[in-house]
């Protein structure tokens, strides 16, 4: 495919003071596509110049050059210098770049040779799956795809909840009343129940809670009899997990949670003992950090048990040397930024080279906002996350009892339309907003939700199914689709591409969300404004096929979020 950017900016800099390298990380799209396809900030070039940027614009308009049929216009627009493309050119290369690509267009190879470690989702064992861990895990799990359709080679690790005392709590709850519960067949409920019964004797009875101090010290002594429960405690809550991870399209390289890194925390230790950086504070051990204005960093607690910080920093050197990656980046709440802040900065004292410290990315995100009475399923304050995605499917199967009461496989295309509507009203904002979480706007059919974007796509389905083929692209008559309309959805599928290298890079997969609305919409008024089959044959095929490239980046883009797409509904 042309790169209409790379073509600009060969241009500008045989007659700028600027490589050609730093001029393309400047040209813009225009969000007022009337102003052009793409422009040029002469504001970067006025310091060094020292000339107005308008006279600048005008100048480089005056001296460059392009081959024939590639730009249209160059117009000087304040201290811009805006690109206007020639539309048959633009709608060649998009369609034949999507004929080539298929499924695959919009990647790209740009992180071949790099590693990247995703830590997101992180549910606690032996406890409810609950709304808290839908945006860690659908945020981490978009990244993750965006980035290794960027060529990245990456590692998703659920670093699960596995360890401490509550353990040596469920331990003892198990060993007491055991036989009266069956794990077996509701996990999680059973063990919850266990869990509160063991929390509330040792409220009453120090002793008791002395017995499960006495069986996590057993644990991590690798006690037998302890090791099978927690074993067992563990794989039972994964089964249920996985049911939910399935229904989210979410997947992982690697479950190492905390225990994991159980036996790789006194390496740490003894790397910041030899440094002289672990001081005693109140009982405790920890990195002083106030250098960095920041409160220090606990390592050991007074009791002389470890911390969250500690397994951390544990699990940083594991990664390191495991992955060996370019980056690895932790998808948690913005309430950890501190926690992340302290990590990060003791990380560069245990002997990592700096292109490991560099690389550690906390990518914080905001909370789920609920509007009262609109959840269903309530325990206590925990909205169970498989019960929320349930509730989802249902509301959307009473929809479509109303408006489409005899289409086929009802079930299955309201699990795609209502877990995909949960899925993009998470990542329709910037990760690090609250969320807002309410049933009639994410299910709404017409506005700019994921239900919408579902539609639009299953509109280019039938279309193509009614005209029966999908065009040779050999003979598609690009000049057939040169209309305003028509060209806006053409400029769309372009820049599908670099919207995923700026949901990367931003680590903010809304980029690709508002990409997806952005183009049904242009599709939208494309239909509403082109008779599509029934025209004469040359511009019913350009039409046709523009109709299927744009279902196809549609579908590819949802995929990348975890949406799956129905074929009708």
């Amino acid at each position: 495919m042309i790169d209409f950017k790379q073509k600009i900016a060969e241009q500008i800099s045989k007659v700028a003071s600027l490589p050609k390298e730093e001029i393309y990380g400047y040209i813009e799209v225009p969000t007022d596509e009337k102003m052009g396809n793409f422009a040029f900030p002469c504001f970067k070039l006025a310091k060094e110049l020292k000339k107005a940027p308008q006279l600048i614009a005008q100048e480089l308009k005056e001296k460059i050059t392009f081959e024939e049929n590639l730009v249209k216009e160059v117009n000087v627009v304040g201290g811009y210098l805006n690109f206007i493309i020639q539309e048959k050119a633009m709608a060649e290369t998009v369609l034949k770049e999507i004929h080539d690509k298929q499924e695959h267009y919009g990647e790209s190879t740009i992180g071949q040779g790099k590693n990247i470690v995703i830590d997101y989702s992180a549910p606690n064992i032996a406890k409810p799956f609950h709304i808290g861990h839908l945006r860690s895990t659908v945020i981490g799990g978009a990244l993750y795809k965006i980035h290794r359709a960027l060529g990245y080679n990456c590692t998703g690790i659920n670093h699960l909840g596995d360890y401490g005392t509550q353990f040596g709590k469920l331990i003892e709850g198990y060993k007491r009343w055991g036989e009266e519960y069956n794990i077996e067949e509701k996990p999680i409920d059973e063990l919850t129940k266990i869990y509160v019964r063991i929390n509330n004797l040792c409220k009453e009875d120090e002793s008791v809670l002395e017995a499960c101090r006495d069986n996590f010290k057993k644990l991590e002594d690798g006690d037998e009899y302890c090791t099978q429960l927690w074993t067992k405690f563990r794989e039972v809550s994964l089964k249920e997990f996985q049911r939910v991870y399935d229904m989210l399209q979410v997947d992982f390289d690697s479950w190492n949670g905390e225990a994991f890194y159980s036996d790789k925390m006194p390496e740490v230790i003894d790397i910041l003992k030899e440094k002289n950086l672990l001081v005693p504070s109140e009982g405790a051990m920890v990195v002083d950090l106030s250098e960095k204005d920041m409160p220090p960093c606990i390592i050991e607690k007074t009791n002389g048990s470890t911390t969250y910080a500690t397994r951390d920093l544990a699990a940083i050197l594991y990664r390191a040397r495991t992955y060996d990656f370019t980056k690895a980046i932790y998808v948690t709440s913005y309430e950890q930024i501190l926690h992340f802040k302290q990590v990060f900065e003791t990380a560069k004292n245990l002997g990592l080279s700096e292109k490991y410290t560099d690389g550690l990315v906390h990518v914080p995100f905001g909370m789920v906002q609920l509007k009262t009475g609109k959840m269903s399923t309530r325990e206590g304050n925990i909205i169970k996350l498989e019960e929320l995605l349930n509730e989802a499917i249902s509301r959307v199967e009473e929809i479509m009892k109303e408006k489409n009461p005899d289409l086929e496989d009802k079930k299955e295309i309201a699990k795609k339309i209502g877990i995909g509507a949960v899925i993009f009203n998470d990542l329709y904002n910037s990760r690090i907003k609250d969320e807002i979480f309410d049933w009639d706007t994410m299910l709404n059919f017409n506005g700019e939700t994921g239900p919408y974007m579902q539609y639009i796509y299953v509109r280019t389905k039938s279309l193509l199914e009614k005209a029966g083929y999908i065009p040779n692209i050999e003979e598609i008559d690009f000049g057939k689709i040169e209309d305003e309309a028509s060209m806006r959805v053409i400029k769309q599928i372009y820049n599908f591409g670099d919207s995923l290298k700026q949901a990367a890079e931003k680590y903010e997969p809304y980029i690709v969300a508002r990409y997806l609305i952005s183009l049904a919409q242009a599709f939208s008024s494309f239909y509403n404004e082109n008779k599509i089959i029934g025209e004469e044959k040359a511009i019913q095929d350009a039409r046709l096929y523009l109709t299927y490239a744009t279902g196809m980046v549609l579908k590819a883009g949802a995929e990348l979020l975890g949406i799956q797409m129905p074929e009708r509904m």
